[in-house]
Formats: C-alpha cells, sequence, structure tokens
C-alpha cells in the first residue's frame, strides 16, 4: 500500500496494535488479574515466546491448533520450533526442565499464536491471562481454580456469564469412554465422510464440533459421564460440591471436553451471555494429569485456566462494565518562566509518586494552558514570574477551576496529599 510514493507498513493479517487509554484498560486488567493470583499464592511466570515443536504439539495431533494452525518455522540452526499456541503447554514444560518444589503455582500474561481466520475478539496474536498448578490432586484445587476466575470476572464488573462443568474422568474411564464413542461413530460414518479419520484418531474431537448436521448426532452420543470410575465420579462429585459451598452458579456440560487432547479429570468454561452464542467463550482449562509423564517429566497432576484478555473487555463493553481509567495523569506543569524550572519541577512530582507532565518546545501560554486542560490531569502547575519572586507556584483544580498559592518548595508534598489522602 502506497501512499504518496511512500509505503505505509500495517500491522499482519490478525494481529492489532493497543494505544493508550485502551491500553491502559489491559494494564488495569493485568493488575488486577495478579492482585488475585497473588492472594492465592500464584508467582509470575515468563516463559520464551517460541518452544521446540514437540512442546506445542502436545496439545494434541487432532486438534485443528497443531493440524492447521500452528505458526512452525525452522530456526537458522535448522531446529523445528512454533511460536506459543498455549499457556499450559509451556508451563509444564517450564515445570519438567526446572523442577521447582511442589505444588507449583503460577500465573502469566501472554501472547498466543494461532493461524486462523481472524474474528472480533479472535486474533491470530491474542493474549491471555492464566494460571497453572501442578503436583496437587485434590479437588479442592480444582474449586479454588474455577472461582479464581469467576471472582476476577465478578471484580471486572461482569454478571452475564455462565460456568459450565464437566468430568474427562481418569485414564481408565476415558478409554472405556473412548472405544464407547468410536463405535457409535463408527455407526454413523457414512454422514461423517471425511472426519471419520478424525474420529478415529480421538473420537472425543467431534463432541465439540459446530457442523449444523451433525448436531442431533452429537446429542444423542453417549456421554462421557456415562463411563467414569468411582473414583473420577466421586471427585466430580466434590468439585460439585464445594463450587455450592462458594456460591458459584454452574451447570453440567456432559460434551464439554474443549479443544485440546491433555485434558483429564475436570474440565469447565465460561461463556458471556452478552456475546453472540457462536463466539461467547471468555475462558476455560481444566486437570491435565498426564502431561508432564508426556512431556519426559515425573508423573504430576495439573490443573489451570486461561482467560482471553481481547475477547473479555468484549463482554465488558457489553455489559457496560470496567471502563477505561478516567486519568492518566495527576499534574500538568505550565511554564511561563523558561530555563529549566519546569523539569526540575516535573521530576520533583514524579520522584514523590505523582503521574506527572508538561509542555515542551518552548509553547505559548495559552497553548501550554490548553494542554493541560485536554491532558485529563486533576491539576496544573503554574510556574510564572510573578509567583517565582516570592518562591510560589500556582496551582489550579482543572475539575473546579479555583487556583491557589502553594509554596515552591511543598508543592509535590501538597499535591500528592490532596490526591493521596
Amino acid at each position: 500500500m502506497s501512499n504518496e510514493g511512500r509505503d505505509v507498513f500495517r500491522a499482519p493479517i490478525g494481529t492489532r496494535d493497543v494505544l493508550a487509554p485502551e491500553s491502559d484498560r489491559w494494564q488495569a486488567l493485568v493488575a488486577c488479574f495478579a492482585q488475585r493470583a497473588g492472594r492465592a499464592g500464584f508467582g509470575l511466570l515468563v516463559t520464551p515466546i517460541f518452544e521446540h515443536i514437540e512442546v506445542v504439539q502436545k496439545l494434541g495431533s487432532s486438534t485443528d491448533v497443531v493440524r492447521k494452525e500452528l505458526y512452525d518455522f525452522a530456526d537458522k540452526g535448522g531446529r523445528s520450533l512454533a511460536l506459543r499456541a498455549d499457556g499450559t503447554a509451556s508451563a509444564v514444560r517450564a515445570y519438567v526442565q526446572n523442577r521447582p518444589v511442589l505444588p507449583w503455582k503460577v500465573w502469566y500474561v501472554a501472547p498466543n499464536f494461532r493461524y486462523e481466520r481472524p474474528q472480533k475478539g479472535r486474533y491470530r496474536q491474542h493474549w491471555q491471562v492464566g494460571v497453572e498448578v501442578l503436583g496437587l490432586e485434590d479437588p479442592d484445587i480444582d474449586v479454588e481454580v474455577i472461582a479464581l476466575a469467576d471472582g476476577f470476572y465478578r471484580e471486572l464488573g461482569l454478571r452475564r456469564y455462565r460456568l459450565s462443568v464437566n468430568s474427562m474422568g481418569d485414564a481408565a474411564s476415558r478409554a472405556r469412554y473412548r472405544e464407547v464413542l468410536l463405535d457409535y461413530w463408527r455407526r454413523h460414518a457414512d454422514q461423517l465422510g471425511d472426519e471419520m479419520a478424525r474420529a478415529e484418531a480421538n473420537p472425543l474431537r467431534l463432541l465439540d464440533s459446530k457442523h449444523p448436521d451433525w448436531q442431533d448426532m452429537i446429542e444423542r452420543a453417549p456421554q462421557v459421564g456415562e463411563y467414569l470410575t468411582p473414583e473420577s465420579a466421586q471427585q466430580f462429585e466434590r468439585v460439585q460440591e464445594g463450587l455450592q459451598v462458594l456460591g458459584i452458579d454452574f451447570e453440567i456440560a456432559p460434551r464439554l471436553v474443549r479443544g485440546l487432547d491433555y485434558y483429564s479429570g475436570t474440565t469447565f468454561e465460561f461463556a458471556s451471555d452478552a456475546l453472540d452464542a457462536a463466539q461467547n467463550a471468555i475462558g476455560g482449562g481444566g486437570r491435565y494429569d498426564r502431561l508432564a509423564e508426556d512431556m519426559g517429566g515425573p508423573p504430576t497432576p495439573g490443573i489451570g485456566f486461561g482467560i482471553g484478555i481481547e475477547r473479555v473487555l468484549i463482554a465488558a463493553d457489553s455489559e457496560g462494565a470496567f471502563a477505561a481509567p478516567e486519568a492518566r495523569l495527576d499534574v500538568f506543569v505550565v511554564d511561563a518562566v523558561g530555563g529549566t524550572e519546569a523539569l526540575v519541577l516535573t521530576q520533583e512530582l514524579r520522584a514523590a509518586g505523582l503521574r506527572a507532565d508538561r509542555a515542551y518546545g518552548n509553547r505559548k501560554f495559552g497553548k501550554q494552558l490548553a494542554a493541560a486542560d485536554k491532558s485529563g490531569a486533576r491539576y496544573s502547575v503554574i510556574l510564572g514570574p510573578k509567583e517565582a519572586a516570592t518562591g510560589h507556584v500556582a496551582v489550579k483544580d482543572l475539575a473546579s477551576g479555583t487556583q491557589i498559592e502553594v509554596r515552591r518548595d511543598e508543592a509535590a508534598a501538597w499535591l500528592y496529599t490532596r490526591l493521596h489522602p
């Protein structure tokens, strides 16, 4: 694309720039999540943006993520790598490599990459916050993880969402269910056509298909809950009991299998009624008790979830919740004396813990006042010749328009006490 003979570069398809004030909202969302996770004993985990392709392929060879959507490439050393497609695989790889003390509770904020058709709130580079817990098999931790996500949504102001839960069972449960379900698909092979090969590879994958002609067939398919071992059934009942005790509403969704192959035991998903039904998921996760072992580590149970930042913010907009912070500045410095005094005062204000900015480039006094009004700051501090002669500055409340003089050497402390009473 050219403009007057010059190339104008644009972000790649399926990606976007996030500018202020929207980025202020992102920052506030991440801060909210970090505080909730920190209160529950989670520490921040930062992993590479790309992994050896074998790590990402642990999401499941029969999933669309691995079959169609991976951003994979060979580096200059000929190694096969892939951009991160979800948070869990990288977290488990980090656990297997570094062997932290168990239980290991981590949270993350990171971009993930999937080559899929871009839609509103669904990008090829999309951001998530999430948590992972490794080393605990207790169903109470399943409840705590779900409660963490539920509390986060509520703190953002969301109300129109639903929680669905299911159990994929243990290895024995899944083996029994897989055979029964595969036999069912084979009886419908003519209807499935070419997708029968996918059913043979992983029968559960077809349960979350949105193919309109298959919905009646899927609705009549056997349910995993009918094949849970007594131990798996007891664990799932304890999860339901815990959610009820905490007052968290939920519905049992027998065909909730999530989109990745590593899930076992508890699975869950949050969906917003404020969004279009076809794309209303705002987060979800579940157990993955065999993933660490599949990556060469010791058998280690795990559970976690991921929440898409873009999708959650769209849901918040639909509900009129979690607005962007109103002001990015506390103080705007207006300079009518020249020299270095505005530079010094601005640094003093920032050192005192205030968000401060000023005009640059020797702008006229009137234009500086206009910039102060547009800045969103609560106060402006005016360095004028008259005030400077007496060792004062003029402080103007930009909301009310009232103005008083304050001693220059007390200005930073005076402003801080009024902005942080």
